[in-house]
């Protein structure tokens, strides 16, 4: 017969909502298809590879084959809705996993028996358990496990620091993976193809290792319940219900993480998986307690995701925490701002179904709420509610440098990435001033690619992309005396500054001083400003092409005219004497030099050094990272031109989950055949800029 036994017949009600987790490629958008077509919410399974299916069914998604957006969707099973979100598993994308969890009432965590993959696992089990959100891992693949379930265990554990707990293991024949045993229904379940399994009495020989492994989950159960203890030190067996009941209480308490096995590939395993969702998942009011929200007041969701679509404008994709909100009514969000909701609508991948109302525990989309940002609440109530804290985004650790490839676009452009960030608020995009430049930061390349085929696909702004420019500087290193004079004469008054400046290198870091040793009134000091705004005019540009630092200007004398001199004549002046000094005083080259905490496996420690070194980097030194078993915090100093691929070849060469962040540390002088190259580039630069 199918298995349609429950566990208990307790259970959480209500709507819930799951979060689908786990590394890269390891099987969580099939395995919400999956969910899909065993709940009866779509008629037939897609295919991710075939692009048909409900998740990445984004054109970004589709083209690269991989999870770019969380993706939502919601069914009922056995009269309870569940809201699935499907959060990417590649580094570059878990901000929407981020701003998802705080509202989650439970996670899944999808893994895979690869130990390459266990630092990535270990990257997201960290986010859960700092946000404490109670979590099973499904181990996936088991149709294709070259390994046993109590070996691949072992190999998992490490990445969790709460216990991992058998909760079923695989019934093998001729090494492959035919079914399972429930170990707290004490029930064998045979696999059927994309169909429910079939419940069979647990086969004779495998009694002795059944029992063995039931004996082992009830154990770490009895940790928190010592009446369970008593019975399993007296050889009582517990009543079922009890053992459910401590299943569920010790999952929401964060003391145990359970262990499913299946194949979401063909359908196995995603039935009891149901089941351990609505017996033993928290729900709604276990989730509020969690974020201390009180369970009276006015209506209250919280945001966590923005889409903007071409037709129905911006959606604000809530989790209605407290309360039911209907569509058209007045909310106020954490900014303060009063607005009316226009469209409640609930999501199935990319297709939105219309609501008249979203109610406690739903999951919906919210329509044209301007002033609502991702991460911030909603209520009904008179007052603008706290958002709830979530992480902040990282840390950027790739850049482009934009320009329009047409010039029309230039007024569309920032109106569209004002929605790309409400979005995916790990985007950055700034004016660097001190080049010119529009800089785009984000998570990696691909990050960065995907979020410039938005912009086009979607908004209709197409940019050219490329490396941006390094803020190189120049300084001096001799003291030197010059003279500069303007004198002009075109009828009328004429203009007449001169100057007699000594200029000076100073300390790095030390920046710009002007100071005056005139005596007996040969510059009036009414010109004094006048001197020094041209010392500053003349730094925006050395003599070798880039802005000038840490150089003192001392006006030692000079002469004026009653009548032709003026602010502007010694303006002119002193950048005439700045000309000529500036190429005299020895100029060198100063490039960035980036502090660099590098974090990566211990294992993955030797390859990240060698990175560095390759990039004319300083090691300072390493120690282990705070609160992560089995990883490194490698200090460094890298030159800022150097770090431009960095993060692309750290996480090829550490499973993907090597990561670091920088800031500007200090200015350090670049000579040799380094700086010609420089140098001559910048000249070539400026001269192609001059001849258009």
């Amino acid at each position: 017969m199918p298995e349609n036994g429950g566990s208990s017949e307790k259970r959480i009600g209500g709507p819930k909502l799951i979060a689908l987790v786990g590394p890269f490629q390891s099987g969580k958008t099939t395995l919400l298809e999956s969910i899909l077509v065993r709940a009866g919410g779509i008629a037939r399974e897609g295919r991710v590879g075939d692009g048909t299916s409900v998740g990445d069914g984004s054109a970004e998604a589709r083209a690269h084959s991989m999870s770019v957006e969380a993706n939502i969707a919601s069914v009922d099973y056995l009269g309870d809705r569940y809201t699935f979100v499907d959060c990417p598993g590649s580094v570059e994308f878990l901000q929407d996993m981020r701003a998802a969890l705080p509202v989650c009432d439970a996670a899944v965590v999808v893994c895979e028996a690869d130990e390459r993959k266990i630092p990535a696992l270990q990257v997201i089990l960290r986010e859960l358990e700092e946000l404490r959100i109670p979590r099973f891992l499904f181990l996936n693949k088991i149709d294709i496990a070259s390994m046993r379930v109590r070996e691949t265990l072992q190999i998992l554990q490490p990445a969790s620091r709460t216990p991992l707990l058998l909760r079923q293991i695989p019934i093998w024949q001729q090494g492959i993976a035919t079914g399972f045993i429930d170990l707290a229904l004490e029930r064998a379940f045979v696999y059927r193809e994309h169909a429910p399994s079939t419940v069979v009495d647990v086969p004779a020989g495998e009694v002795p290792r059944e029992k063995e492994a039931r004996y082992s989950m009830l154990e770490k159960l009895a940790d928190y319940d010592d009446k369970l203890m008593e019975e399993l030190l007296s050889d009582i067996e517990p009543p079922r219900d009890r053992i459910f009941d401590d299943l569920a209480m010790e999952l929401r308490g964060g003391h145990v993480v359970p262990l499913l096995i299946g194949s979401a590939d063909r359908g196995n395993g995603v039935t009891r998986l149901l089941k351990a969702l609505r017996h033993e998942a928290p729900g709604v009011a276990q989730t509020r307690e969690r974020l201390s929200i009180a369970a009276e007041g006015p209506a209250l969701a919280h945001v966590f995701r923005t889409i903007h679509t071409a037709h129905g404008g911006k959606l604000s994709v809530s989790r209605v925490l407290r309360g039911t909100f209907p569509d058209g009514a007045h909310v106020i969000g954490s900014r303060g701002v009063e607005e009316r909701i226009a469209g409640l609508s609930r999501l199935m991948g990319q297709t939105a179904t219309k609501h008249t109302q979203a109610t406690t525990g739903e999951t919906m989309a919210l329509g044209r709420l301007d002033s609502v940002q991702t991460g911030d609440a909603v209520s009904d109530g008179k007052s603008a509610p706290a958002a709830i804290a979530a992480s902040a985004p990282p840390q950027p650790v790739h850049v482009f440098a934009l320009g329009v490839k047409d010039r029309k676009d230039e007024v569309r452009l920032n109106a569209a990435l004002a929605k790309l960030v409400e979005e995916d608020p790990s985007l950055v995009f700034v004016q660097d001033q001190a080049t010119s430049e529009l800089k785009v930061m984000g998570q990696g390349e691909m990050h960065l690619r995907v979020s410039l085929e938005r912009l086009a696909a979607r908004f209709g702004v197409h940019v050219e992309a490329h490396k941006p420019h390094i803020g190189y500087r120049e300084t001096i290193r001799d003291t030197v005396a010059v003279r500069g004079r303007h004198k002009k004469q075109s009828g009328g008054h004429g203009q007449f500054g001169d100057v007699a400046i000594t200029v000076a290198p100073r300390g790095r870091g030390e920046g710009f001083a002007f100071a005056e040793t005139v005596h007996g009134g040969s510059v009036p000091r009414q010109y004094f400003t006048s001197v020094e705004a041209g010392a500053i005019d003349a730094l925006n540009r050395g003599p070798l092409g880039f802005p000038v630092v840490d150089v003192a200007v001392t006006l030692t004398d000079g002469s004026y005219h009653t009548v032709d001199s003026s602010d502007m004549a010694f303006r002119m002046a002193t950048k005439i004497a700045m000309a000529e000094a500036l190429p005299k005083a020895r100029p060198v080259l100063l490039e960035p030099i980036l502090a660099v905490e590098i974090a990566v496996p211990s294992d993955l420690l030797s390859r990240a050094t060698g990175l560095v070194s390759a990039r004319r980097g300083q090691i300072l030194g390493y120690d282990g990272r705070p609160g992560w078993s089995g990883w490194e915090l490698l200090n460094t100093q890298i030159p800022e031109a150097e770090i431009g691929d960095l993060i692309v070849e750290l996480r090829s060469a550490t499973a993907g989950v090597g990561s670091y962040t920088a800031k500007f540390d200090h200015l350090a002088e670049l000579s040799g055949k380094a700086a010609d190259q420089v140098v001559a580039a910048r000249q070539h630069e400026l001269q192609a800029n001059h001849g258009h």
